[in-house]
């Protein structure tokens, strides 16, 4: 479902991510496959530096579908960004690809929290966001943050959202408590 970045991904990826459907969501956006190449290999330098983490999301064939990332990382915080090919939306890979990402994030690099900003207009995001049972809206509970990623207009663009560790952990442990019991009522 996930792997680590590399530069024999950058043709397929690049090819999903100009599509008009999927370009003005993508953060780290490239217009032409070197200009992909140069932020695909700046992307895992500063991974090794620890600035921000990384994965390309995969289906179930081992091909590049798209990448997730958390970015500016301070104070074990960051901000998610995802993105998915045209051809595998609304197909539970973005969820797939969450759930092991912030296991990762949470259970092995010490993260504590997952910012997510989502344009106001994108209501893909806002609606995939909503199914996450452990997130929780921020734009009271950190409005100085809500602020700051809507200074640059007069108007908010962004709604903000957090995953916490121990709201992420403390769903995890319920789900496998709920599927013991499940399986002790059917033995």
């Amino acid at each position: 479902m996930l792997k680590m970045r590399d530069l024999l991904e950058v043709p397929m990826l690049f090819e999903f991510m100009i599509d008009p459907e999927v370009f003005p969501y993508v953060r780290q956006k490239a217009t032409t496959v070197d200009e992909f190449y140069f932020l695909t290999k700046q992307t895992i330098e500063a991974e090794d530096r620890g600035e921000l983490i990384s994965r390309t999301i995969l289906d179930e064939y081992q091909q590049a579908i798209g990448t997730i990332n958390l970015f500016d990382i301070e104070d074990n915080y960051g901000f998610l960004a995802t993105w998915l090919g045209k051809p595998y939306f609304g197909k539970g890979y973005n969820r797939q690809a969450k759930d092991a990402f912030f296991h990762e994030l949470f259970t092995t690099k010490g993260i504590d929290g997952i910012f997510m900003k989502v344009q106001k207009s994108n209501k893909r995001s806002l609606k995939a966001v909503v199914k996450l049972p452990y997130v929780t809206v921020a734009n009271e509970l950190y409005e100085s943050m809500y602020d700051r990623i809507n200074a640059a207009s007069d108007e908010a663009m962004y709604d903000l959202f957090v995953i916490t560790k121990e709201h992420y952990l403390s769903y995890q442990q319920f789900q496998m408590a709920a599927a013991v019991g499940t399986d002790e009522e059917v033995s």
